[in-house]
């Protein structure tokens, strides 16, 4: 400022506010498919990641993570912020996607910092425990935990869900969450942090997506097991549950073909996210700015259901008192 109280003429101009329904892509999308799981280079469009817009500030400085379903969707956009905020990064992924992981590694390494990848399938056990052997011995150690990587498929019906993929969505979702976060905890410390990925679908399914609450109750329940056990030591547990994200789940399975076209038009905002949009988020969980946070469930939906359970609850407190009420 000058004496008057004015701009100095060579401060640097503020940027402009923008509206969040500009920046982004729109539905109608261009008709797509793919075999799962799907790859990120191959959709159209491409979903952004943050690859030319996120800006790092060192709120992560010389941390070691692990985050699975790193290559491509949430994870990856997860995986160049925590690069860009000063950690080194290890993520799993399926050895199908490595086209995807090959430009994480890129990403991540173009940050100066470690890029560490493990292809591997989270359904198996024993490469859950292999997974975090070998990012704790190529990292050095652990300090963040991001259970990402998920499974979805489309189904109207129950009577249309195999039991492969019956078994792939309990595996994926809740074992895999389990066996990572067990073996995870002996290397994890006071002031480490967990960041599981949750979904909205948990308390508002969208339609054309079978509402299978039990392994969505027992990821919660997980969820809440490790928070828990582990909150006394120091260690934060929390979670994100987004909506509707533009992400490689979608086209390959996550989706019927015909729904995809208008993907994400229900929100309030009248589009789907971004990863570059939720991975904020994973950040602040991870960082010392968020040392009171534990336990907590943090949705990012576009509006849609951002209360995630509250209004489920409220209509359940409310049908009570008028059942009562309609009895007294």
């Amino acid at each position: 400022m000058n004496e008057r109280g004015k701009p100095a003429a060579d401060a640097p101009k503020a940027k402009a506010v923008q509206s969040p329904n500009d920046n982004f892509p729109r539905p109608p999308f261009p008709k797509q498919q793919q075999p799962r799981p799907g790859l990120a280079s191959r959709m159209l469009p491409r979903p952004d990641h943050g690859e030319d817009s996120y800006r790092g500030s060192g709120r992560l400085e010389g941390r070691k993570a692990l985050i699975t379903g790193g290559d491509s969707g949430i994870g990856r956009a997860v995986a160049i912020a925590f690069a860009r905020e000063g950690a080194d990064v290890a993520f799993g992924y399926l050895p199908e996607e490595e086209e995807d992981a090959r430009e994480v590694i890129d990403l991540i390494g173009a940050e100066g910092r470690k890029a560490i990848p493990l292809p591997g399938d989270i359904c198996d056990e024993a490469f859950c425990r292999k997974l975090v052997s070998d990012a704790v011995a190529r990292l050095g150690g652990l300090d963040i935990l991001v259970n990402n990587a998920g499974y979805q498929q489309a189904q109207d019906s129950i009577a249309d869900i195999s039991t492969e993929q019956f078994d792939a969505t309990f595996k994926t979702n809740v074992y895999a969450l389990f066996w990572i976060t067990k073996a995870a905890l002996p290397h994890l410390r006071a002031g480490s942090t967990i960041v599981n990925t949750a979904s909205i679908n948990t308390y508002d399914p969208s339609e054309g997506l079978v509402r299978l609450r039990g392994h969505q109750s027992c990821d919660r329940v997980v969820h809440e097991v490790s928070r828990q056990a582990v909150g006394s030591e120091g260690i934060r547990v929390n979670a994100v549950a987004p909506g509707p994200f533009w992400t490689p789940l979608q086209p390959s399975g996550g989706q019927k073909p015909d729904k995809l076209e208008d993907f994400g038009a229900h929100t309030p905002m009248g589009r789907p996210g971004q990863p570059a949009e939720i991975a904020p988020l994973y950040v602040l969980l991870a960082s010392n700015e968020a040392s009171f946070v534990s336990g907590d469930i943090f949705a990012s939906t576009g509006g849609r259901a951002g209360q995630l359970g509250s209004m489920n609850l409220f209509e359940h407190c409310l049908r009570d008192f008028i059942n009562r009420q309609a009895s007294a």
